[in-house]
């Protein structure tokens, strides 16, 4: 027994003294973080459209890969669909890329300090944080990239070239999980190419790891050549629509730096110099290169802000190493202002993307550090920031949908479908409506309009998100129905229901007129 107590005391005392420990640390508390913060508003708009996703399993969708709803479907058959159920999933994906965070830094040849400072850096950059605080693609996103750039970094550091694999491995899945890895890929591929890296083209190992992201990525892709690539021709549609904000180069450039947190770029921008001048950093080029082909590829296809945000954690990497150097013989104090500025304006930041703020008041303070201002998409308006107001008013939609149904006769109602205008309205419905006694919704938004409108023939149909304009057109008669008015959730869902009676044409005639791909 004693000899067993000391030698998990050992190992105890060999974890803590490790130069990932930091990493583990700071990852630990923010998995705390994310599970304490989980229920505190409610269901976000995507994550109803991906639970009604992950009820319709395929091997694609219109607007994203598909890994994300079969994930999100092995979840809820071991631990249901409440908001701690949905949300541990990205906050352990976050708490993981700290640690990955951790590993190149290690890799990169930085001991505790650059590993605490880069872990600090993802854990507290609003962006990387806020985008784990609900359930989504964009939360494994970094997981996979930073899993490939690390095990890159493994073999260039002298381990087994095998190691390839794996690097395809997290390829393919990136792929299925969001299609933008492709881009990511295509941007390793060229930095490869110019750094003195190419000669990894000469391995076979490099030559398997391909096919495997290209086996990964099969499914999907016959997916999109048998529905005639449904992806392309939504994000076509948002591109003609003008739907999502583009900046232009300098405002693109400014909003990286606001999305990471001002204080942050003390660490990434310096971690940049280090792997491009920096005697020892420069045999790492190939990340530099990588960083910026992904970054001026988004820059050219004017993709939104935060589409660069999964391959930042490699550069705080990097610039951790770099703060290591130059403290290390002088300037020791520097350490303690970096990682306390890190800390207080990382403190200062959350509220804007965490809930741990009753509604009035994240609504004043995100006004006061200017987070209103800052949009993804053109058009949305609220009190709150997008990412929250989109967690309110689902409840309230429900109800007063059902208050409408409810109200009509028995024969009716069992003829009458429920229409969402969007997948947002849809979803709520499909989530919230059993214990209201609805019935399942129909929408021809987004991958919705492939489930069509059932055995609905138009005689009856409860209007979500319908102009009146619109529903007096195509609808023999309209009664009025409630007028939602949560005043938190975004304007667009602020809108009055309507009883259409007597489409015309008939639903079944209407529904390829009626698909809206955005």
């Amino acid at each position: 027994m004693a000899s067993l107590a000391q030698s998990v005391s050992q190992e105890k005392s060999s974890f803590t003294q490790s130069i990932l420990f930091p990493a583990w640390c700071v990852a630990a508390v923010v998995f705390v973080v994310h599970l304490v913060t989980a229920p505190y508003y409610g269901y976000f708009r995507d994550e109803l459209y991906f639970i009604a996703c992950s009820d319709h399993l395929a091997a694609g969708y219109v607007d994203f890969a598909p890994l994300a709803a079969w994930i999100l479907k092995a979840n809820r058959v071991v631990f249901g669909d409440s908001l701690y159920a949905l949300r541990w999933l990205p906050g352990l994906a976050n708490a993981g890329t700290i640690v990955l965070t951790g590993m190149i830094a290690r890799e990169l040849g930085g001991r505790r300090f650059a590993v605490l400072l880069s872990a600090i850096g993802v854990g507290l950059a609003p962006v990387m944080l806020g985008n784990c605080t609900r359930y989504s693609m964009n939360c494994f996103e970094p997981l996979f990239w930073m899993s490939a750039m690390y095990l890159l970094l493994r073999v260039m550091n002298g381990g087994d070239p095998r190691l390839l694999m794996g690097l395809g491995f997290a390829c393919g899945m990136g792929i299925e999980n969001k299609h933008s890895t492709i881009f990511f890929i295509a941007a390793l591929l060229l930095a490869l190419a110019v750094s003195s890296q190419r000669k990894l083209f000469a391995s076979k190992w490099f030559w398997a790891a391909a096919g495997i992201t290209a086996l990964l990525a099969l499914p999907n892709l016959i997916w999109q050549v048998r529905h005639g690539y449904p992806t392309y021709v939504d994000l076509h549609n948002v591109k003609v629509m003008h739907k999502n904000v583009e900046l232009p180069p300098i405002p693109f450039i400014v909003q990286q730096i606001m999305m990471l947190h001002p204080v942050l770029a003390l660490i990434w921008i310096p971690g940049i110099g280090y792997l491009f001048f920096e005697r020892e950093g420069k045999r790492y080029r190939v990340l530099g290169f990588t960083f910026l082909f992904f970054f001026l590829e988004l820059l050219l296809m004017k993709g939104k802000d935060y589409y660069v945000a999964p391959i930042y954690p490699m550069i705080l990497a990097a610039g951790g190493v770099l703060w290591e150097m130059l403290t290390e013989v002088r300037m020791r104090w520097g350490r303690r202002v970096l990682v306390v500025s890190a800390l207080v304006s990382g403190a200062i930041s959350a509220p804007i993307v965490l809930p741990v703020l009753p509604p009035a008041k994240a609504a004043v303070y995100a006004q006061a550090l200017g987070a209103t201002k800052q949009k993804t998409e053109n058009g949305m308006q609220s009190q709150l920031p997008q990412h929250f107001a989109d967690e309110f008013g689902w409840p309230e939609l429900v109800a007063k949908t059902a208050q409408l149904y409810h109200s009509l006769p028995p024969e009716e109602q069992a003829k009458t479908a429920i229409l969402g205008g969007s997948y947002g309205d849809a979803g709520a419905i499909d989530f919230f409506g059993a214990k209201y006694g609805l019935p399942k919704s129909i929408s021809a938004h987004q991958n919705y309009w492939y489930w069509g409108p059932r055995e609905y023939t138009g005689e009856s149909v409860i209007l979500l998100h319908w102009r009146r304009s619109s529903a007096d057109k195509h609808c023999t008669s309209v009664v009025e129905g409630p007028t939602l008015n949560d005043p938190w959730s975004m304007e667009e869902e602020q809108y009055t229901i309507w009883l259409c009676r007597g489409m015309k044409p008939g639903l079944q005639e209407f529904w390829g007129e009626l698909k809206n791909w955005n």
